[in-house]
């Protein structure tokens, strides 16, 4: 059942967004070559622990970690590890902040060091899938046209859409109705309404959307060791503009 926001959920959901932001703004400084992503994660920890926070991710249905860090290869939910990360690597940082009860849910792709032209394509048009689906996150249009933007976005570049997972609604739960595909399916999906907030995230593979699961059972990788990107922000639909929860207004851009 998707659900609509109230007033008073809306503002705690823009706290919990606010710090998610702040929480991705203090890894990508911390990004750079000889870093893990395991002191990456304290960092985020510690970020989301000094606002009064909890984090979104750790221990839900067990995952050990504070964020989803996923190199090069793994499209999403890479487990924090003691591998430094190398020039020319990049980084998908997912996480989550959950204020009062409500969660903020964002991810960033960062570039270590200096990346070779067609990675930072990639992570370019990546970002640019996401805002190409934002105008259509507006009372009235439905899912399908959010999906239609990012593939259509995606695919004219030559890469591909992860069409084993997708976005999803968020609130008072991590993850809610309704899912928000990164292609068109079969059904149109809902017609989306003022007061839903929903997590739009594009997950895209530099070569095929063939993918595996790692033995850990989380880790979601490419089965031709084609780097992968990821961006997500939580917006708020209202009867006008989207609200990026996970991106305040005046603030710089993350990753």
């Amino acid at each position: 059942m998707v659900k609509i926001k109230s007033r008073s959920e809306i503002e705690k959901m823009k706290a919990a967004g606010r710090y998610t932001y702040e929480t991705l703004k203090a890894v990508g400084e911390a990004v750079r070559p000889g870093v893990t992503t395991r002191q990456l994660d304290k960092i985020a920890e510690h970020y989301i622990h000094s606002k009064g926070c909890t984090g979104s991710f750790k221990g839900y249905d067990g995952f050990p970690g504070t964020i989803c860090a996923s190199v090069n290869d793994t499209v999403i939910h890479g487990f924090p590890d003691d591998v430094p990360l190398k020039e020319g690597d990049i980084v998908s940082v997912d996480v989550g902040a959950c204020y009062q009860g409500y969660h903020g849910d964002a991810c960033r792709t960062f570039k270590v060091g200096k990346v070779d032209e067609e990675t930072e394509r990639l992570v370019r048009v990546t970002r640019e899938s996401f805002f190409e689906a934002l105008k259509f996150a507006r009372d009235g249009y439905r899912v399908s046209d959010i999906s239609r933007a990012v593939q259509n976005c995606v695919e004219a570049a030559g890469f591909s859409v992860l069409r084993n997972y997708c976005g999803h609604g968020v609130g008072s739960d991590l993850h809610e109705d309704p899912e928000v595909p990164n292609y068109l399916t079969r059904s149109r999906g809902i017609r989306l309404r003022a007061g839903m907030v929903i997590a739009i995230e594009p997950m895209v593979c530099g070569g095929k959307n063939d993918i595996y699961v790692a033995d850990n059972e989380w880790a979601v990788i490419t089965r031709d060791g084609a780097k992968s990107a990821h961006y997500e922000n939580t917006v708020l639909i209202t009867s006008g503009d989207p609200v990026l929860l996970t991106f305040p207004d005046g603030c710089d851009e993350v990753g």
